[in-house]
């Protein structure tokens, strides 16, 4: 394709997209290689330049385990669940809010934008409860662990998001929620952009993880476009399984809800995010409403 011919049919999605607000999920390998997350970013700051209100949500479970490890403390899981400790629960909060979002905040800075970082908890952003025992299986035998300072949230107060928005910064969240006593609690990025993404009533919701989008049982083929329900299907048939649950789980749930479109992108190539908002053929999946 040749350059003008992208700057045209960039065009329309451009004037269709401004003044909408779009919630972003950052995580996978971006997080831990500096290279991919500078792309990333600057494509974020695109955006914004273009009309569309941003909201950045982004994760970091690897550089946790690895902040935990060389802190002498041996993350604890139990069938694949992280078990959050008080000791755990303060690495998490040191990672989460004192290096990856001061980091995305001055990457942002750097590409020409203006950003401002918070947790779930400034504001009351997100409240949370803490999560109930959850089953899972350990050696083929079901049981109840309890996961520690993890929380399921209850409720989104997005006026600190509208009041950032409305004056052209780009919010910077990290999963870190409070409870209606005052305490924190660690939730799951992807629940948390999706949550957060019904009540600003985002036009899109964007999962940039490590995966070119939601696979077939065979691994070969990347479904572009699926109906909620057919995604939630796949869920069901365990055809999307482990940490790909809550990313599509959390974009069904908020298409249902009223989000227009969700995507699964994969985040590690450069520009893949420009490339499915702004071209027709896009490059991950896209999931709309019934």
């Amino acid at each position: 394709m040749k350059r003008e011919e992208v700057l045209t049919e960039a065009l329309p999605y451009i004037q269709q997209f401004h003044g909408k607000t779009m919630v972003i999920k950052l995580g996978g390998h971006a997080m831990v290689d500096g290279i991919i997350l500078d792309k990333a970013i600057s494509d974020v700051v695109l955006l914004q330049l273009v009309g569309i209100k941003v909201v950045l949500v982004h994760g970091g479970g690897p550089e946790i385990t690895e902040k935990m490890k060389a802190l002498g403390k041996q993350p604890k899981f139990v069938g694949g669940l992280r078990i959050t400790d008080e000791e755990t629960l303060e690495i998490a909060q040191m990672v989460l809010v004192g290096k990856i979002n001061s980091n995305i905040v001055s990457l942002i800075a750097k590409c020409g934008g203006k950003a401002v970082g918070i947790s779930g908890n400034d504001g009351n952003l997100i409240i949370a409860r803490k999560m109930t025992p959850q089953k899972v299986r350990v050696d083929g035998r079901e049981q109840e662990v309890d996961l520690g300072h993890v929380g399921e949230i209850e409720e989104i107060n997005p006026a600190v998001l509208n009041t950032l928005l409305d004056n052209r910064y780009i919010p910077v969240i990290s999963p870190i929620a409070i409870d209606r006593s005052g305490q924190n609690l660690n939730i799951n990025a992807d629940t948390a952009a999706g949550e957060i993404a019904v009540a600003l009533n985002a036009y899109k919701l964007i999962n940039m993880t490590d995966v070119e989008g939601i696979m077939d049982a065979s691994r070969t083929k990347v479904y572009r476009r699926l109906k909620a329900s057919e995604a939630g299907e796949l869920i069901s048939s365990g055809v999307v399984a482990e940490g790909m649950i809550p990313k599509v789980s959390s974009i069904v749930n908020a298409v249902t809800a009223g989000v227009q479109f969700g995507h699964v992108i994969n985040g590690n190539v450069a520009h893949n995010l420009l490339l499915e908002m702004f071209t027709d053929e896009g490059v991950g999946t896209m999931i709309y409403r019934d």
